[in-house]
């Protein structure tokens, strides 16, 4: 099985502008992300797809691979799609996001193992345990429940499933790293937006509307993506770390 990992970047950020460029330890995040997607023992190979030249120009200056795509794409899958249609003989795709520079490696092998063996699987993802009550009912936090078989049943801005008892079930937040068979991706990205996407603002419903299953792996690793100056700082302090 090939499997490719792309890493969406553009520079515009609402909260962080220029955030692809932003230092870590003395490289740019975005290279940051891409060395440790290149760890990953299953992909063939890391690509970075981004608008913008000077994400282009640093990833490259980083003996790395990035591709050019077009600025009007309204997604980051739409922008996968574009990179996904040039590469005929991968047969899946994985998605991590440029944000998240402690992506651990291992994971993204373990996303690409679920579709060995499970010809019908189209689309897989991660989610961790949540424990904070604050963080559980924060709306930018995106939860997700599940089957026995761990596929998706809904994922939600708001809290899933309701305590009316309890301590009956755990409460997971999704975590924003997905893996595709590609003949899939291409038809995803094509797709019509569906109701419950265009509510909760959230595209991965839009499979599940659809009749598709996504498999959810259950993860303990840290995850820490860069939305703010202070998540900035704490990554920083964790590379230093590292060293």
């Amino acid at each position: 099985m090939k499997a490719l990992c792309i890493i969406p970047a553009r520079y515009a950020s609402t909260r962080l502008p220029g955030k692809p460029l932003k230092d870590i330890c003395g490289k740019p995040m975005i290279c940051r992300v891409y060395d440790r997607a290149k760890l990953a023992k299953s992909v063939d190979e890391v690509i970075v797809a981004t608008d913008d030249e000077r994400i282009f120009q640093a990833v490259e200056k980083n003996h790395g691979r990035a591709m050019m795509t077009r600025k009007d794409h309204k997604t980051g899958t739409d922008r996968l799609a574009e990179v996904a249609e040039k590469f005929s003989d991968v047969d899946v795709i994985v998605n991590v996001q440029g944000d998240e520079p402690l992506i651990e490696p291992a994971l993204i092998d373990e996303l690409i193992a679920q579709f060995e063996g499970d010809s019908e699987l189209q689309m897989a993802t991660v989610a961790v345990e949540m424990h904070a009550e604050n963080e559980m009912k924060n709306p930018n936090n995106v939860k997700v429940i599940f089957d026995k078989k761990n596929n998706a049943l809904y994922f939600s801005r708001s809290l899933i499933p309701y305590p009316r008892n309890v301590g009956k079930a755990k409460v997971y937040k999704h975590i924003g790293i997905y893996a595709y068979r590609r003949n899939f991706l291409l038809d995803y990205a094509k797709m019509p937006s569906t109701p419950l996407e265009e509510s909760e603002s959230l595209e991965q419903l839009r499979a599940l509307e659809n009749g598709y299953k996504i498999r959810v792996i259950i993860s303990d690793c840290q995850f820490i993506g860069v939305d703010t100056e202070e998540d900035l700082k704490l990554v920083n302090e964790i590379f230093s770390r590292m060293k």
